[in-house]
């Protein structure tokens, strides 16, 4: 083992950890991680800033402006009220609705798009209602990474594979979709469990919450009928972005500056509503993991994994399977499903089957559920909470996170056994 290899490892296993027991902010343990593998000499400075996926960082900011405006018009209080009256106050059923709402929209807008929509709209719904916003936050997560498994671009992944593979939206409907309803039925049955004796609501804030008329919400009903249109084209942006050519990100981006000239909103005062150290957690991450694809870590994974299984279809599979859930959730999912996918293209040369890619895709999103930093989604709605002043801990989420993750990838080594493998 050379000495980048050593330097490189690290740097990344002191990261992780800094990152982990939060004895440093999340966004400075990776942007100090990140900025080392470049003065260390692990990688130079040019091969980390293309590492940064702009189109994710973009995306996340043109949504994180969008949201901010339209809080201003009530709206999220309005959805609250309706979600609640619904639920009829009930701790359990409000964490089933909101949680519902987050994966059936994470498969159709993305699930990075959906968080930064429902995370103000849950923050807001459990402080009327004085229950605990941590289930409702951590729910939403793992829903939003069930949820978004489902499609092609309800996942950031998922759309890295189909463009590597071939594999269109109709694809992925067909073979991921039974799989995520199944997944999110069982959790949801499993949740009332899981968060036993956290989704008790005041009786006093609950009958206030529910006897109000939603429509006295909308404080700005004007720039609401704008925000709308505008949100509107921008969620028809994201569904045909493939037709005409346009990454979501510029479509977000476009968004965001058509609705401020529009709003004719100040940019300092809704710059100050983007969520800058989220960015800039993940610009750290990228090039944090940059450094540990340059030292050779991902392929020795592949080169393991072929040891292993002697190039065995079924083996393989499970192997990429598992080796993608437990690398998602300590890497972030969408820098390793990128440096995957060479390695998973080689080891399904000659194959007639596209189970290798399968596997990777559930690999990769559902391993997105074990850590708090597995998943875009994960960070972004952690973050707002973060905000609001519930901070969820690295710990905490990993005793909720690590067995619903354990659980679903279990169901899913059955389903491809079965599916694709008897």
């Amino acid at each position: 083992m050379n000495s980048e290899v050593v330097i490189g490892l690290a740097i990344f296993v002191v990261t992780y950890a800094f990152i982990a027991t939060e004895r440093v902010h999340k966004t400075l343990a990776a942007m100090a991680g990140g900025v080392a593998m470049v003065l260390l000499g692990i990688i130079t400075q040019e091969q980390a800033f293309e590492a940064i996926d702009f189109n994710v960082i973009f995306l996340l900011a043109g949504m994180m402006i969008l949201a901010g405006i339209i809080r201003k018009t009530g709206a999220f209080g309005w959805l609250a009220v309706r979600a609640a009256r619904f639920a009829g106050g009930d701790g359990y059923r409000v964490l089933v609705v909101m949680s519902v709402i987050t994966a059936v929209a994470s498969a159709f807008l993305d699930n990075v798009t959906t968080v930064v929509l429902v995370g103000p709209i849950t923050l807001f719904l459990a402080a009327r209602l004085g229950m605990s916003a941590f289930p409702l936050i951590v729910s939403e997560i793992l829903a939003a990474n069930i949820g978004g498994a489902a499609t092609l671009i309800g996942d950031p992944p998922n759309i890295l594979i189909g463009s590597a593979a071939d594999l269109d939206f109709t694809a992925f409907l067909l073979h991921m979709a039974p799989l995520s309803i199944l997944l999110l039925v069982l959790y949801l049955i499993a949740a009332r469990w899981l968060f036993r004796g956290q989704l008790d609501t005041d009786p006093e804030l609950r009958d206030t919450l529910l006897a109000l008329d939603e429509r006295e919400m909308i404080v700005e009903p004007r720039l609401l009928r704008s925000s709308l249109v505008v949100m509107g084209g921008t969620l028809i942006g994201f569904l045909v972005h493939g037709i005409v050519g346009f990454e979501p990100a510029t479509i977000a981006l476009t968004g965001a500056i058509v609705l401020m000239i529009v709003a004719r909103e100040d940019p300092h005062e809704v710059l100050r509503e983007v969520e800058w150290p989220t960015l800039f957690f993940f610009i750290g991450l990228f090039m944090l993991v940059a450094g540990v694809i340059e030292i050779g870590l991902i392929e020795a994974v592949a080169d393991a994994i072929v040891a292993v299984t002697g190039g065995a279809l079924g083996a393989t599979a499970f192997l990429v399977l598992w080796a993608s859930t437990i690398l998602s959730g300590v890497i972030d999912n969408i820098p390793y499903t990128a440096a995957m996918i060479p390695v998973v293209e080689e080891l399904s040369a000659g194959q007639e089957s596209d189970v290798l890619w399968w596997a990777l895709a559930i690999g990769a999103d559902l391993g997105g559920n074990m850590t708090i930093i597995g998943a875009s989604a994960n960070v972004i709605l952690a973050s707002m909470a973060e905000r609001e002043g519930h901070p969820i801990s690295f710990g905490a989420f990993l005793r909720y996170g690590l067995p619903v993750t354990v659980g679903t990838v279990l169901i899913s080594t059955v389903y491809l056994w079965l599916r694709y493998l008897v």
